[in-house]
């Protein structure tokens, strides 16, 4: 694993941002008032990765601060004791991914992240797209579009692990089919939903042409 840590954590108010706008939508539901507090976020893509080379699920592990932060009791987050908290509580497991923030079709986007995060060069006619589906559903509700792709090694053309213009911390993890049915198997992980409702869907309709070959 690469080194990864942090430091110098602390909470402040958001005030502007690329990425999510905070509103409060107000309605009647059956003639009661109501409120919700939402965010308008982007739509994204996320890509299912198998490289038939080795049969290995292609993966990603990342920080993420909402992990990390809700990993800290409320008590404590004035001032996060780092290595009484550290980094790695923020770690999580997930299919490559990215938001939709530029004027390209999901396939283009899907395309660019699988080279950017895992170093695959991939044809567009190679991407196949599985499912768009709603996320986050109690916040924004945005678009979130699932894609499949097979590799293989000679397909690795770039080392992978994230944007450097943007100091982005991903290392490629790769996962047997049997390490990936292992993983399904675990009481508690720190992946979101997305990540096993893919793993589900490879299980279902690809790992059995795998599985002993």
């Amino acid at each position: 694993m690469k080194e990864f840590n942090i430091s110098d954590v602390k909470i402040t108010q958001l005030k502007d941002s690329r990425y999510i706008i905070p509103f409060q939508l107000h309605f009647k539901e059956n003639g009661k008032s109501k409120s919700w507090d939402l965010i308008r976020a982007h739509d994204s893509v996320t890509i299912i990765i198998f490289n038939t080379s080795r049969n290995v699920l292609v993966c990603v592990k990342q920080f993420r601060p909402a992990v990390y932060i809700n990993s800290v009791p409320l008590d404590e987050r004035a001032n996060i004791d780092t290595l009484k908290y550290p980094a790695e509580l923020g770690l999580t497991l997930e299919f490559c991914a990215g938001i939709v923030d530029k004027p390209k079709s999901l396939k283009e986007i899907a395309q660019e992240e699988i080279m950017e995060e895992c170093g695959y060069k991939v044809p567009l006619e190679n991407i196949h797209k599985i499912v768009t589906s709603r996320s986050e559903v109690g916040k924004n509700g945005s678009f979130q579009t699932l894609f499949y792709t097979e590799v293989t090694d000679v397909m690795k053309t770039e080392q992978g692990g994230g944007n450097p213009d943007e100091d982005e911390y991903i290392e490629i993890v790769e996962l047997t089919i049997e390490q990936a049915k292992t993983f399904l198997e675990q009481d508690t992980v720190s992946s979101p939903g997305g990540f096993l409702f893919g793993l589900l869907w490879f299980f279902q309709t690809k790992a059995d042409k795998y599985v002993n070959s």
